[in-house]
């Protein structure tokens, strides 16, 4: 029988204790002495998150199919267990085996969100593994980070042995494979590390090192080794449909965040919205066969009973074979009483006719992302949407049956003006005024609700707003109250709602997303004091963090309220994603202009992606 890292009585004083106890629906166990690594994946936030990552559960089942490894799932213990886990000195322990994770061979982290920075301290603390990579040796695991946030590794860099860069269904076979091989020759911690960093895609941050110039922008940035590659290259897998996905992914004993199934139909994205950093990282689009989807749909059913199928991407309308894959989800899910859901779509493309089918099944609000308020502001920021489309769109959910619309904009985009916050509200009111006008009032489902939710902008790295200067909190809150101020003079205020996002923590998060390793000190300062948990309003503490800026001698104005010349050494500059530095320069430019760009589909804007050999660069 299986014995538990937490006793009876300590699982009693915590909150959801099965967050900690594994042995979940289709987790893996397996005999230690039957496999040569151990591998810790780790979410640096709560269970409920964690479980909610397909890219974990990707990993856990790819790296689970090889009989030499035993990969566990490790998450961020909630603050009552932590405090309980520090007193008690009990180290953080896989799910699965329930063993301490400093006696594995490597932890791996999922770096999805900035704002879990702190949590990264907070494993490595709990696990009993030194903070930094410089003061780790032979007895202690390898860290490596992979994500998004890994493609500006920097302001965490001290804290990683190795960062992946890109897509894990590459290269980690021959880490994996170069770890053996070093195990049965005689492991050296270092020359490992140095072998590594010769595998594509695999970034060690100790053979590199960093120079500034007097303003404090970087001057150099180079390997301390001739063997050691000077770029790191993303790496991409571009045959989708026969990559390896889970079949049977781990069913939570408790509600997860995103409490369903989830089928990947692709990745990429063609739009080149120039915000987001996610739709230039993970170019070129590239779609998985509707045949293995419809495959997989059916094993994922049996294997985990949810209620609920999802379809994971970032623009679910462009799959070209949509209808045929909603159409076949429809007869099969209508039998089993499971709902469909179908975010990211597009309002200038969504189908009326699979909006009536899905709808038959279960009806909810739809979700739109204009991002802007006005046609010229979307035109800045690419968006490639006109007033037009958003007026259609809602037209045809109205006469679909749906009165409940949510819309998603943004707050300090570069540009913007008054005009362009006031048009939020204004766009609203026009859509609620379309409901309406639209539907007789005997077929209406109650009245019109329009909820519009404004975060305020993050420039990225990799993308054509990385340039972009942000602003004070007081000014982002300054806007939200325009927006604000605004709704109330609407005709149709009561059907609209607004929300707005917390101003000091986008502030931070964009330090740390465009940071360099200066600011690796403040972040372990931070947890010093303290602080994790910081992507929960309830744990942030924004004068921490201000604090340890100024006691470690950053100025938090210098990552955020400058912009960037266009000839400055950015701190990712040496991670080559397959989207050239001059695409983003002329997107900027493009940007400034209010021009346009049209989308992969219709018109290849040489961004570089092409390299890769496949996805939609080579549809035509």
């Amino acid at each position: 029988m299986r014995k538990l890292a937490l006793s009876d009585e300590i699982l009693m004083q915590v909150d959801k204790p099965a967050r900690y106890i594994g042995n979940e629906l289709n987790s893996v166990m397996k005999d230690t002495s039957q496999v040569d690594i151990r591998f810790a994946m780790c979410f640096p936030d709560v269970y409920e998150i964690g479980m909610s990552h397909l890219g974990i559960q990707i990993l856990y089942d790819m790296f689970n199919r090889r009989d030499d490894v035993w990969c566990e799932r490790v998450y961020s213990p909630w603050p009552d267990l932590h405090e309980i886990m520090k007193k008690e000195n009990i180290p953080l322990f896989g799910l699965e085996s329930q063993d301490a994770i400093k006696e594995f061979d490597f932890i791996g982290m999922t770096l999805q969100y900035e704002m879990c920075y702190t949590n990264i301290l907070q494993i490595l603390d709990l696990a009993q593994i030194p903070f930094k990579s410089a003061d780790r040796d032979e007895s202690d695991p390898i860290v490596i980070g992979g994500g998004p946030c890994s493609y500006n590794p920097e302001p965490i860099a001290d804290f990683f042995d190795i960062f992946y860069i890109g897509e894990g269904e590459i290269s980690y076979d021959a880490l994996l494979n170069l770890y053996k091989e070093k195990k049965k020759s005689g492991y050296d911690r270092n020359e490992f590390l140095r072998e590594a960093s010769k595998i594509p895609g695999i970034y060690v941050p100790s053979l590199y090192t960093v120079t500034y110039k007097n303003d404090g922008t970087i001057d150099s940035f180079d390997p301390i080794y001739d063997d050691v590659p000077k770029n790191v290259k993303k790496q991409v897998q571009m045959d989708l449909t026969d990559s390896v996905y889970p079949e049977a992914p781990v069913v939570p004993f408790i509600k997860a965040t995103q409490d369903r199934i989830v089928l990947e139909i692709q990745r990429g994205c063609i739009r080149g919205c120039r915000f987001c950093q996610a739709g230039m990282i993970y170019r070129p689009n590239r779609e998985k066969g509707v045949e293995r989807l419809k495959e997989l749909a059916q094993k994922l059913i049996a294997s985990t009973g949810y209620e609920e199928i999802s379809l994971s991407s970032l623009s679910s309308s462009d799959y070209a074979e949509l209808e045929e894959l909603i159409n076949y989800l429809i007869d099969i899910c209508k039998k089993k009483k499971i709902n469909i859901s179908l975010p990211s779509l597009r309002i200038d493309a969504f189908s009326l006719d699979i909006m009536q089918k899905v709808q038959d099944i279960k009806k909810s609000s739809l979700t739109f992302a204009p991002e802007a308020g006005t046609q010229r502001l979307r035109n800045v920021i690419n968006k490639g949407l006109t007033v037009e489309n958003i007026m259609d769109g809602s037209r045809q959910a109205f006469e679909g049956g749906w009165n409940k619309v949510k819309f998603y904009f943004m707050l300090g985009l570069p540009t913007e003006t008054e005009e362009d916050m006031r048009g939020i509200p204004e766009l609203a009111d026009q859509v609620a005024m379309l409901y309406y006008d639209t539907v007789p009032k005997e077929k209406r489902n109650g009245k019109c609700q329009i909820t519009i939710s404004t975060s305020f902008f993050v420039p990225k790295p990799f993308t054509p707003f990385q340039w972009a200067k942000m602003y004070d909190p007081s000014e982002y809150l300054g806007r939200a109250k325009i927006v604000n101020d605004h709704v109330k003079e609407m005709h149709n205020r009561k059907s609209i709602r607004y929300n707005w996002h917390e101003a000091y923590i986008t502030v931070l998060e964009g330090i740390l997303a465009r940071g360099d390793r200066r600011i690796s000190d403040a972040i372990l300062k931070v947890y010093e004091n303290g602080g994790y948990f910081d992507a929960w309003s309830e744990y942030f503490d924004y004068d921490r963090w201000l604090d340890a800026f100024k006691e470690c001698g950053i100025d938090p104005d210098f990552y955020t309220k400058r912009e960037r010349s266009l000839d400055e050494i950015f701190p990712w500059d040496f991670i080559d994603i397959g989207v050239s530095k001059d695409f983003m320069k002329r997107e900027w430019k493009n940007a400034l202009a209010e021009s346009v760009t049209p989308n992969c589909r219709m018109r290849c804007s040489a961004c570089g992606a092409k390299q890769f050999g496949g996805g939609v660069c080579y549809e035509n």
